[in-house]
């Protein structure tokens, strides 16, 4: 390995001061984009990078064709039928990107292709796909692209029976989009200065944008604006949403130039979503209710003050969604850290709980995938840490499962050779904290067995135990792969969310250290063998435990690391800063300003011997700057003690999730991986 490169010289330093606390940031120069020297800097960390993991280059190729080798290369989804279509998508062996079709009539018929990425990512490094909405009468296709990984999406419409893309195109646009029932109006939304989704506009095809109807604009830079439609068609829902509050607003689907209707005006910390069925809304709400009930009130009168309890609280289980169909009331649970499917026939009031067959597993059911309200079938992915994705239709009246296809894992995988398990740690306070666990069968589980323990722990994000063919070239190399469930997700309810924010959110550190040192205790690992990796919220985790708990382990991965906490939270210019006030706190409290100054990890660097670190970032990040993992970097390099790597990765063409195409995305964890497998001198 190449001579540790030195530390990059201070330039003008900046004297940050609030609440008569004074900081110096020597680094804060590197928040210039536009400055040449920022992009050099970056540019020779990457080169450094590049020089230091050069002698891993044929381990890198090595692990990339092993994770390519295991995925079917060309392949299908499975198709979803609306009306008389049936839609999904392939991929084809060498192309990055998914290709969009449909058959009409008959899964026999000729396939029409909707939209092939491939083709339009000839022009650009990065390429997104974001809003993709088909209209009511099959004819339009209503699709988004980011080409910078900056989330600035362009929509654009394609008319399917022609193959012409219109010339109507709408900019700056955010997540979301439906269509009225008309088929000719497009409700969507924009973004402002800061990247906050703050609008919602009415679109008629063939008009010019700079016209379209402004209906909602979102005053306070704490919500978030998004549109989405009822399962039954009916109903055009408005949602007005902060972390901790929530507003929708109706408007009739079959009317798409009237006028919304509010449900239930906002009131702080008061949370809802909403389905329709025959003239009644269905309504998830937290009032007087912290893990969630359902309560129903008429469309005529949807107010709170006529909301009627359906499905009372329970302190053990959290109600974390539900959808609605013709007959059946699907209700989507969580207890024990498992999430679970209540199902409830409508006309006889009998419930009951879909059986899954093994202990430790999870389950994804998106509305994409369930799109007709008149049907017994509830589709849904069933995994666990062994079980690869096996897509379902589960018969909600006969409680039958029908398995429709099972991921096909190439080159020999056997679930029946690996083993998960789910233990549990005792944290500071005392609480039992789940670690999920997963390991071939064959690797010993003692003192010299690595072992790679990862974490979140923000914004109630749990999770679940999900399978990944890519993790197989770490466990085919005898390393355990171990999930800490730590509080600030909610995987133990709604409480283990609210115990790991605000003045709490140091738990999420200690639960994460006090994982690592249960698994250390009880003999599965120890520190010269166990390595700990997370990203975003996951990589202020990493940033952290580091600071608080230098010996924990051998080696950490911090990816896209929100890591100068104080800084961004107090630089409302930022995308996403303001909102995120009811997730950290506002830095303006002098409460909340000390708190937070205590855990952020830039602030926090000291003269240790850090373990081997390799931080990856962004250029194009809208969600972590670029510039945190930069500054971070630079900072340890010049306080921290010892010879370990320490490496900064910035893709300059991207930015929160990394290269797009899939080829370049299998690159980029071979080169984690590998940069793991040296660490831990793993062959």
């Amino acid at each position: 390995m190449p001579p540790q490169t030195p530390p990059i010289a201070p330039r003008h330093p900046h004297t940050l001061t609030m609440h008569g606390h004074s900081r110096m940031d020597e680094y804060y120069w590197l928040r210039n984009r536009e400055d040449p020297a920022v992009i050099a800097y970056l540019e020779a960390e990457n080169s450094y990078t590049e020089a230091s993991m050069a002698h891993t280059a044929a381990l890198q190729e090595t692990l990339f064709q092993e994770m390519r080798g295991r995925i079917q290369e060309t392949d299908v989804s499975v198709p979803v039928q609306i009306d008389d279509y049936f839609y999904y998508f392939r991929t084809e062996e060498g192309l990055q990107y998914p290709i969009y079709c449909r058959k009409q009539g008959s899964l026999a018929a000729d396939e029409t292709v909707l939209l092939d990425l491939n083709a339009l990512a000839q022009e650009h490094d990065y390429l997104r796909l974001g809003i993709y909405q088909v209209s009511p009468n099959h004819e339009l296709l209503a699709y988004s692209l980011d080409t910078s990984g900056y989330e600035q999406f362009t929509l654009y419409f394609k008319h399917l029976p022609s193959g012409e893309v219109l010339a109507d195109e709408l900019l700056n646009t955010g997540f979301t989009a439906v269509w009225g029932n008309d088929s000719r109006t497009l409700f969507y939304t924009v973004r402002d200065h800061a990247n906050r989704v703050y609008r919602l506009l009415r679109h008629t095809l063939g008009s010019p944008p700079a016209g379209d109807d402004l209906l909602f604009d979102e005053p306070d830079e704490l919500f978030r604006v998004g549109v989405t439609k009822s399962r039954d068609n009916a109903y055009i829902l408005r949602h007005s949403s902060s972390i901790e509050t929530s507003e929708i607003a109706f408007l009739d689907a079959n009317t798409p130039a009237g006028s919304f209707t509010i449900l239930q005006p906002r009131q702080k910390g008061l949370e809802y979503d909403v389905q329709h069925h025959q003239g009644t809304f269905y309504i998830r709400t937290n009032d007087q209710a912290t893990n969630f009930k359902v309560v129903t009130a008429a469309v005529s009168q949807p107010g709170r003050a006529h909301w009627r309890e359906l499905l009372p609280h329970r302190p053990h289980v959290l109600v974390d969604g539900l959808d609605l169909f013709a007959k059946h009331l699907v209700i989507h649970e969580r207890e024990n850290g498992l999430k679970t499917l209540r199902i409830t026939d409508l006309a006889t009031q009998e419930t009951h709980y879909v059986e899954f067959p093994e202990p430790v597993y999870t389950y994804t059911c998106p509305a994409a995938d369930n799109p007709t309200f008149h049907t017994h079938q509830l589709r849904f992915t069933y995994m666990s840490l062994t079980t690869p994705d096996s897509v379902y239709d589960y018969d909600m009246a006969q409680r039958g499962w029908h398995l429709l296809k099972r991921k096909e894992v190439l080159g020999g995988y056997d679930p029946a050779g690996y083993q998960s398990q789910r233990i549990f740690a005792p944290a500071a306070d005392g609480t039992l904290i789940p670690i999920s666990l997963v390991h071939r069968k064959d690797t010993p589980l003692n003192a010299n067995t690595p072992c790679l323990l990862y974490g979140y722990g923000s914004y109630g994000y749990s999770m679940d135990p999900a399978f990944n063919s890519n993790r197989l070239s770490l466990l085919d190399r005898g390393i355990i792969y171990a999930i800490a469930h730590i509080r600030g997700g909610q995987e133990m309810g709604r409480q283990w969310y609210e115990q790991g924010k605000f003045l709490h959110k140091m738990n999420t550190f200690t639960d994460f250290i006090a994982c690592g040192r249960h698994l250390i205790n009880q003999g599965y690992t120890s520190p010269g063998r166990l390595a700990i990796m997370g990203g975003s919220a996951g990589g202020l985790l990493m940033g952290a435990v580091l600071n608080l708990a230098p010996d924990l382990c051998h080696a950490a991965v911090a990816a896209v690391p929100f890591v100068d906490v104080v800084t961004t939270m107090l630089d409302e210019s930022i995308p996403l800063t303001v909102g995120e006030y009811e997730e950290w706190g506002n830095p303006n409290d002098p409460d909340y300003y000390h708190y937070m100054l205590s855990y952020s990890p830039y602030d926090n660097i000291a003269p240790h011997h850090y373990p081997h670190l390799l931080i990856t970032a962004g250029l194009n990040d809208p969600r972590v700057q670029y510039w945190e993992p930069a500054k971070w970097a630079a900072r340890l390099r010049a306080t921290g003690r010892g010879d370990n790597h320490l490496l900064l990765k910035t893709n300059m063409g991207a930015g929160h999730g990394g290269a797009s195409g899939r080829y370049d995305y299998l690159k980029e964890w071979a080169f984690i991986f590998a940069f793991l497998l040296d660490t831990l001198a793993i062959a």
